[in-house]
């Protein structure tokens, strides 16, 4: 089953849900029948929060606030995927070009997720706050640095799918002693950066206090270190440039930072205080003898406002220049003063003089569309003109995206702000500007093709995504639609998908206006709409009374429009256009559309109004077959519809209850019921509209929802209440007295046994139909035969806990089974129509899709009798499968691919997407860029541009992180050598054990390594001759003196003296075991009390 890839939260599962009875019937649905999972997701949510990109893959990632993360792709390739626990993320990042995606929650929850497979695979508790993250570009390791000053190294193996703990890791104390300066245990570390072009081997790592740190994995020494007071400071030229150029503070705390050259020698800093620093990090030598770097003079500030009062450097994103290195544009946000416009700040810098010649030659203030969220730059790979995309994320769930011509463009006109928005990004479903009304699911009964799929919309720009591999089902020669998705909108235009499979493709667009013809009212919100599936009709109806209808097969063959009144039907011969024309405008009251229905096999549509009043329209001659008045005399809007025609012919006669003699009247062929909102129900002849019978409830508190007309001749005893006899209760006491345009006293007449065989057939049509009655409170089952006959009785009444707003019948084996009910505040419930009493599941669209319940919501759900429910809400779209066994949407074979294998493998061996090792020098064309979002203990996001970053070795990166840092093998050892035996009589156990990690181990540890050769002579001459030595001599040297027994003796002590090492050894062990455990108990109670400290909590 396909569903364990679509994450469900365990609460979904409700207790009541009941196991099946062995004796469970046919069309009976049971709990085990149900399995609600969301199946397919379009649109960004509005809690978006953070982005990802995969250069190589051109895929996006988006991370919420509820727990959840959109993957989009190229042309409608989407993903959701949905976490266990509705948590934030603070960070998210691609194993760029591997197929995963890493996601870290605000627990400190790290996760894997599989692409290929849309599932979770790993998942590791970090058991401190994780303040900074990153990833090796194009490999699966990753750098967690933590609130404890700790950078530990992790890999994720895609074998095992697992994640693992490596054991290189930086401690507070490690750094100490190599730099020679105090950072203490508590000091979070708020970035690690791989440095560019180095293969591998250096990191930079930065604490939260304004410390920077270039460390060199391996060679296990700190190379460069930034940071401290006695730097001094040269100020950028900046439009608005500051007076005062102080020394730089011993804590200044750091906010975001990126590299900002190719090869790794500038970094920029931004800082809490608005400013933002230059480092000069290209003075290193790879000497082992060299001292830290901690020169002067190799910084320089920039400052976006004069202002004394800064907003904090959230965002530092860099664009190198095409041309040179020292060149290129850096996207800020934040520093600007406080109070002041938000927007996106782009710089233009040029340093090629050196870094103390930092200018800005350009400077563009990009107001944004709602309030920032994130950002990334997407380099346009394998392209001959390289260039960059900005994508920005703004709230609510708002992304843009500008290329690079277009920001040059802006930045060349001279204007410091500017307004202009960028591309949207296209939804599948627009459900924001125009917002969607009211939506339908409709099915083709039809052989062959019947629709073709739209081109692009003209003037539309092209999307710069292109990930993904689209499902091929249909691009099969036999495929046809075999589903539509039908969307009407407060602009009065109708849009139609094809829905067979999960990647939705646009079929028509159906304009509001009719060319040649002004008709107005045309452009009106639309109220309602059908669909039928046997012509390939679609009815729409707006709040100006107007009913459009669209021949979708056929429509091309003629040239004219009927324009029907109650008085008139005019036919206007129109010129033929591109697309389906409208068929007829039916414009009979001035009262808004509430609901339309085809019968009979779409030969019929009968129209319900907000005044109370039906029409019924023939489809097939487009004319206006009647109009009735208001059904219920109180002016209550229609609900719902259903026109039920008798078999063959009837001869059902209506008689007047007081006169004895029968008075014949033509035969009723068939009965429309019509249910208003004040849940009054009449029935109507559905050939000429006069009222056979008429029922209302009376009861100012009742308000309907939908009225179901169901065949109950499978129903079981339960579904009467135990009984198939009619329950007694009335609904408002007795039945009230009919319209005043009703015929007086008209009711069915009962069938004798002395009636025609057409009757008897009517008569048990009728018997076996009932009505499903959804109020607000409580659901009500009449026979239709007691309502025919006038009778306002209910054979089962069931009290709602609280007010519903929408509701679906299930079916099962062709049979009404179950009925989903959702309530306003949320809630969904799915209860058993053989007992109306039994839920047999309950949850929340909290639960299931992370969404809050609004208003009107319910007037775009539709769903299938299969149970698939399509809901709209804001800019998302989701399906969501109720029953186990429902997959119309055949997956996991119609889902796209959004992990390209064939893209993979040419990317790993082409110069397009790596630069080779040797080229590590060569000039800059990426983005090099990270971000620490947050302050203490916040998110630290880091993206690296993989243009710049040499192609890593994975063999490398395993020598270098499969030991603790100063514990590395000696590069002399090769496999094969003998392996060292120790002695354990070589073993002190009463000396005490000291470990140090200093510089002079180092240099230990090159004296440690002379030659074999070297040791042998024990710090002899290599060049003197070997001595001659007689045999008395060796023996006198090597000779043990003594007798049998003194040897025994000798053997016995020294196996005494092994057997109270062991035993040492053992308390030791035991001691050492029970000192981590304190220790790990004292660290877990820390964290607990440190967790809410942050900076702005001080």
């Amino acid at each position: 089953m396909f569903s364990k890839f679509f994450h469900k939260p365990v609460d979904q599962q409700s207790p009541s849900s009941s196991a099946p009875s062995p004796s469970a019937k046919k069309g009976v649905l049971t709990g085990t029948d149900l399995d609600p999972r969301v199946t397919l997701h379009y649109g960004i949510p509005p809690t978006a929060s953070i982005l990802a990109y995969d250069p190589i893959q051109s895929l996006l990632a988006v991370g919420t606030l509820d727990g959840r993360i959109k993957v989009l792709g190229g042309d409608t390739i989407e993903a959701i995927f949905t976490c266990p626990k509705s948590l934030p993320f603070k960070n998210l990042e691609f194993l760029h070009n591997q197929g995963f995606l890493v996601s870290i929650s605000n627990d400190n929850e790290i996760q894997v997720w599989d692409l290929e497979h849309r599932q979770l695979v790993s998942t590791l508790q970090w058991e401190s706050n994780i303040t900074a993250f990153s990833v090796l570009f194009g490999t699966c390791y990753m750098y967690v640095g933590s609130e404890y000053a700790m950078v530990a190294v992790l890999k994720f193996d895609a074998e095992e799918r697992k994640i693992k703990q490596l054991p290189y890791y930086l401690t507070a104390n490690v750094i100490s002693e190599v730099i020679g300066v105090e950072l203490p245990d508590q000091t979070s570390v708020v970035g690690v950066l791989l440095q560019p072009c180095s293969l591998g081997n250096r990191v930079l790592i930065a604490y939260e206090n304004g410390l920077l740190v270039l460390w060199d994995a391996s060679e296990d020494r700190a190379v460069i270190v930034r940071g401290h007071k006695d730097l001094e400071l040269t100020e950028g030229n900046m439009t608005n440039p500051s007076t005062d150029v102080t020394d730089l503070e011993l804590e200044k705390e750091i906010s975001s930072l990126c590299w900002v050259a190719g090869d790794g020698s500038v970094l920029a800093v931004g800082y809490v205080d608005g400013d933002i620093l230059f480092w000069n990090f290209s003075n290193v030598t790879s000497s082992k003898d060299q001292q830290v770097n901690q020169s002067r003079n190799n910084v320089v500030k920039l400052q976006l406002s004069s202002s004394n009062r800064r907003l904090p450097v959230i965002i530092l994103r860099w664009c190198p220049s095409e041309l040179q290195n020292h060149k290129g544009t850096l996207f800020v946000y934040g520093g600007d003063e406080i109070g002041s416009p938000e927007v996106l700040t782009i710089l233009s810098l040029d340093w090629s003089s050196g870094l103390k010649s930092l200018k800005c030659i350009g400077r563009l203030d990009l107001t944004l569309n709602g309030s920032f969220a994130d950002i990334v730059l997407s380099p346009n790979v394998g392209e001959t003109k390289r260039g960059i995309s900005l994508f920005v994320l703004a709230n609510p769930g708002q992304l843009h995206v500008y290329d690079n011509a277009y920001l040059s463009g802006l930045m060349s006109q001279q204007e410091k702000l500017s307004s202009a928005a960028g591309v949207q990004y296209p939804t599948v479903i627009p459900n924001i500007e125009p917002c969607a009304t009211v939506a339908k699911l409709g099915f083709i009964h039809r052989e062959g093709k019947v629709f073709r799929a739209l081109d692009e919309v003209p003037g539309d720009t092209k999307w710069p995504l292109t990930g993904g591999i689209p499902c091929q089902l249909r691009d099969a020669g036999d495929y046809q639609v075999e589903r539509v998705f039908i969307a009407g909108y407060q602009d009065g235009s109708v849009r139609i998908w094809d829905a067979t499979y999960p990647s939705f493709s646009p079929i028509l667009y159906l304009e509001p206006e009719v060319i040649g013809l002004n008709i107005s009212g045309l452009s009106a919100s639309i109220s309602a709409l059908d669909f039928c599936s046997v012509t390939l009709n679609v009815a729409v109806g707006n709040e100006c009374g107007l009913v459009r209808l669209y021949k979708l097969v056929g429509s091309s063959e003629g040239a004219s429009l009927h324009y029907v009144t109650e008085t008139k039907n005019e036919v206007h011969n129109m010129h033929r256009g591109e697309g389906i024309q409208c068929a007829a405008v039916f414009s009979v009251i001035n009262s808004s559309v509430s609901y339309l229905s085809f019968e009979n096999c779409g030969a019929t549509l009968a129209v319900g109004f907000e005044s109370g009043q039906v029409a019924v329209i023939d489809a097939n001659t487009l004319s206006l077959l009647y109009l009735t008045n208001d059904v219920s005399n109180s002016r209550s809007p229609v609900i719902s519809l259903a026109i039920k025609v008798f078999p063959e012919t009837n001869h059902l006669e209506v008689s007047s209850e007081e006169s004895t003699p029968k008075t014949a009247h033509p035969p009723i062929k068939g009965m429309l019921l019509v249910m208003t909102k004040k849940s009054d129900l009449a029935v109507l002849d559905s050939s000429n509209g006069e009222l056979i019978s008429f029922q209302s409830t009376n009861a100012k508190e009742l308000t309907s929802i939908s009225m179901y007309l169901i065949d109950g001749d499978y129903l079981l005893p339960e579904a009467f209440g135990g009984t198939h006899a009619p329950s007694t209760p009335r609904i408002s006491g007795q039945s009230s007295s009919l319209p005043a345009n009703a015929h007086s006293g008209s009711t069915l007449h009962e069938v004798g046994a002395e009636t025609p065989s057409g009757m008897v057939n009517a008569e048990l049509t009728v018997a076996n139909l009932f009505i499903l009655l959804c109020c607000e409170t409580a659901l009500y089952l009449y026979p239709l035969k007691l309502t025919n006959k006038g009778e306002n009785k209910f054979i089962r009444k069931v009290n709602l806990t609280r007010p519903c707003c929408w509701t679906t019948l299930l079916k099962k084996d062709g049979k009404v089974s179950g009925l989903a009910v959702l309530y306003q505040n949320g809630m969904i419930e799915i209860r058993s129509f053989q007992n109306l009493e039994e839920v047999l599941w309950e949850s929340s669209l909290a639960s299931i899709l992370r969404w809050n319940f609004k208003t009107n919501m319910d007037k775009t759900i539709c769903s299938s009798d299969d149970g698939q429910l399509m809901l709209l809400n804001g800019t998302e779209f989701a399906v969501v499968s109720l029953l186990i066994y429902e997959n119309a949407f055949r997956i996991p074979e119609s889902l796209s691919c959004l992990h390209d294998k064939v893209l993979a493998a040419a990317a790993e061996v082409s110069d397009n997407f790596y630069p080779s090792q040797n080229k590590h020098n060569a000039t800059s064309s990426g983005i090099f860029d990270s971000v620490v979002k947050g302050f203490k203990g916040g998110k630290v996001e880091n993206v690296v541009d993989p243009f710049c970053l040499c192609k890593l070795n994975g063999a490398h990166l395993e020598s270098l992180y499969s030991y603790p840092p100063f514990l590395k093998p000696s590069k002399g050892v090769i496999d094969g050598q003998d392996v060292v035996e120790l002695d354990i009589d070589d073993i002190n156990i009463d000396e005490p054990l000291v470990v140090r990690f200093s510089p002079k181990a180092i240099e230990n540890e090159n004296e440690g390594k002379r030659s074999e050769k070297e040791k042998l002579f024990e710090g002899a001459s290599t060049d003197s001759q070997p001595k001659m030595r007689t045999a008395e001599e060796i023996k006198a040297k090597y000779r043990k003196v003594g007798s049998a027994s003194a040897a025994a003796e000798e053997a016995r002590n020294k196996l005494l003296e092994r057997q109270q090492k062991l035993d040492k050894l053992s308390d030791r062990t035991e001691e050492l075991k029970n000192g981590a455990e304190n220790f790990a108990d004292m660290a877990k109670e820390l964290a607990k009390r440190m967790e809410n400290r942050k900076w702005w909590q001080l």
